[in-house]
């Protein structure tokens, strides 16, 4: 009896040891459980992976050019800003190379593109382009496409100004001249502006519409007139130059005024007048550009440029790099997103302004 009474004791006791081993793991191991199954739910929410944005490609008609360096100076800043790696590329005012370019960008996998057209008519080719490489964005800058062009892909953007606005602008400045000053100005008294133009590019808006609407302007002010002479100096300082002593050796005194679709150009021909004996002894030619460059502004307050339109290079390059930037991620820009107003959702106007001795102040 008291042998089965001992081994009853035993059982007893191996039982109690092994339940209390298999009771251990579960009161140690649940909270880790607990916490990592918290832990899991917690980590998607805390870890959430941005838009790829890759690489942006930019085509800028020629680095070389005072307006575009400004707008490229913008690009390049706002593109730090935001984080964006940007590629800018100098097409030397060839659309071959151009072409080149885009498809060296498209080669490389970039994720979106921006350009300034060399030649407007060359739009419709970058545009097949970017379709073929799978609807990458586009984003034009500066040089307006054909309306056309643009409209036939959604997803290409232009950001700019609306040209025919700048030429009415430099139009106005030269009448209010005219009115104040015909007395002087009309040299030989047949009540008739004769006036010399120069012009970038006429393969471009921006020269075709400033061209047009600045002589449209002087005569919707009831100002006869009459070109004396026209020529391209393809917006280089240097050809303005040129292309104005010509016209001095071919005309002489009967220019009355000059007109000049940008600064640089303006900038040349105010360096061909100075030797032949302008800006001093009260000897002066009314000289109107478009930008509103350092040294347009400049010559302005020294007497020698009469007036020039602002073309907002800072703006105009910021609106385009935040636009490319969105495009890269995928998002479609809207109200939300986008700081700029988008027209018929596809333009982005950033507005011209005149720039006079008047309100030179303002601009400086």
């Amino acid at each position: 009896m008291k042998k089965l009474l001992v081994f009853c004791l035993v059982v007893c006791t191996v039982v109690l040891s092994f339940a209390g081993c298999s009771q251990a793991p579960a009161a140690t191991t649940a909270p880790d459980a607990a916490a990592a199954a918290e832990e899991a739910t917690q980590a998607p929410a805390a870890v959430e992976e941005a838009p790829q944005v890759g690489t942006i490609g930019v085509a800028f008609r020629r680095f070389d050019d005072t307006h575009i360096t400004n707008i490229r100076n913008s690009m390049t800043d706002e593109a730090a800003v935001l984080g964006a790696t940007m590629d800018a590329v100098d097409c030397q005012s060839s659309q071959t190379v151009e072409n080149d370019k885009i498809d060296m960008f498209i080669t490389k996998g970039y994720t979106a593109i921006g350009l300034i057209l060399q030649e407007n008519s060359s739009g419709s080719t970058i545009i097949e382009k970017a379709k073929a490489a799978g609807n990458l964005p586009l984003v034009f800058f500066n040089q307006e496409p054909f309306a056309e062009d643009l409209k036939a892909y959604d997803n290409a953007y232009y950001v700019g100004a609306i040209a025919s606005e700048s030429g009415k602008m430099q139009g106005t400045i030269m009448a209010d001249y005219w009115e104040a000053n015909m007395e002087t100005m009309d040299k030989n008294k047949d009540g008739i502006l004769q006036y010399a133009m120069i012009t970038g590019d006429l393969g471009t808006v921006d020269a075709v519409q400033r061209t047009e609407f600045s002589v449209k302007e002087l005569e919707a002010r009831g100002i006869k007139v009459e070109c004396v002479a026209q020529d391209t100096a393809m917006w280089d300082r240097v050809k303005g130059q040129e292309k104005m002593q010509a016209f001095i050796s071919a005309y002489g005194d009967k220019i009355e005024g000059v007109f000049a679709n940008n600064d640089d150009m303006a900038l040349g021909a105010i360096e061909a007048l100075k030797a032949a004996g302008y800006f001093t002894d009260g000897k002066f030619m009314p000289v109107i550009g478009v930008d509103a460059t350092d040294a347009g502004k400049a010559a302005i307050a020294d007497g020698t440029m009469l007036g020039t339109v602002l073309n907002d290079a800072k703006t105009q390059g910021k609106a385009a790099m935040d636009l490319l930037y969105l495009l890269a991620k995928g998002e479609k820009p809207d109200a939300n997103n986008y700081a700029y107003t988008i027209t018929d959702g596809k333009y982005i106007w950033i507005p011209y302004v005149p720039v006079s001795k008047d309100n030179l102040a303002d601009f400086n």
